[in-house]
């Protein structure tokens, strides 16, 4: 057993003696039986738990445990600010389970605030132009279909591995999200609902082209198998992607930008609950990080005319009209 490998038993400590050791393991036990973690997620826990938090907390009784140790730990690491929030976040969830089983009285990560962290508000995405150079520099024609269905619907790595034939519907120009796969496990998508995202005609028509090979065609076989049948391996996607960019001669963006590509273009033309719905996203809060790529030249005309001098008409022509073309620097128009 997994647990038994990691020796992840609760140990029938009570709340008088038991240790940090006893309490992440038993926090492990929960989050992954009880809570029912995706199996990507539970990689994570347990590796920061072996690597990080034993290590710094081992055998000491949770009940000694206090913030000015977490402070102090947290100061000693190198890692940035969101790695450390993360593990911040860990440490809260290992002592409210001990709160619950051991009877611990207070939760010392509870009084230790989060770093600040500086948010990446630019997105580097691909123009379609360069969606389609990255798709003729792929190693074959599943790589090909591959990078394309990843731009053109947004669909996650793990959403593209876990696609089967049932999901592509020519007819209706839909592909139907309803798994993801990742971490050898096969799970719901991130939101843990199903989507349909709509199938652009070159989607379509890349996706038709696979459906023509001899094997590995029916309802239930995988549209992006491996070379058995089953799931791909996404490291060797990956790596196979950093050389079709190189191939083109393009920005060494990440896989998920694709992604990224997919919203930032979509916005332009869907209203923004369109997207979210597309993209799967649970929150409409993280649509909006694509909304100042959506182009309004309306709003010009509304500041012209809260500008305008009182003698001037209300309403103006359109901007493009009242510039002299070539009066705007060649590099900007």
């Amino acid at each position: 057993m997994e647990q038994a490998r990691f020796g992840f038993l609760c140990g029938g400590s009570t709340g008088a003696d038991a240790t940090f050791v006893q309490a992440a393991r038993e926090w492990l036990r929960y989050v992954e039986q009880d809570r029912g973690c995706k199996p990507s997620t539970l990689r994570g826990y347990r590796n920061s738990v072996q690597n990080q938090l034993i290590p710094a907390f081992g055998e000491m009784a949770v009940r000694d445990i206090t913030s000015v140790h977490i402070e102090r730990w947290r100061a000693s690491l190198t890692t940035g600010p969101r790695t450390r929030n993360k593990l911040l976040v860990e440490l809260y969830g290992i002592f409210r389970r001990a709160q619950r089983m051991y009877g611990l009285e207070h939760n010392p990560a509870a009084q230790v605030e989060p770093l600040r962290v500086a948010r990446k508000l630019e997105i580097d995405v691909f123009s379609p132009d360069e969606v389609r150079a990255l798709v003729r520099a792929a190693a074959g024609k599943q790589d090909a279909a591959i990078f394309l269905t990843a731009a053109f619907t947004g669909l996650r790595r793990g959403e593209l591995l876990a696609l089967r034939w049932r999901d592509v519907d020519f007819v209706g120009s839909v592909v139907r999200v309803r798994a993801s796969y990742a971490a050898n496990a096969l799970t719901t998508p991130k939101s843990g609902k199903v989507r349909g995202v709509p199938m652009a005609g070159e989607v379509a028509a890349a996706l038709a082209s696979l459906g023509q090979r001899r094997r590995w065609t029916g309802e239930d076989d995988l549209v992006f198998p491996g070379e058995t049948g089953g799931y791909l391996d996404g490291s060797a996607l990956r790596r196979r992607y950093l050389d079709a960019l190189e191939r083109a001669g393009l920005r060494p963006l990440r896989f998920h930008d694709l992604r990224h590509t997919f919203g930032t273009t979509l916005i332009a033309k869907a209203d923004i609950l369109r997207v979210k719905e597309w993209m799967g996203h649970a929150d409409v809060q993280t649509t909006m990080r694509y909304l100042h790529y959506a182009p309004r030249p309306e709003d010009a005309l509304i500041v012209d005319a809260a500008f305008a001098p009182a003698t001037a008409r209300l309403e103006l022509p359109p901007l493009h009209e009242r510039i002299d073309a070539s009066q705007v620097p060649t590099s900007l128009r």
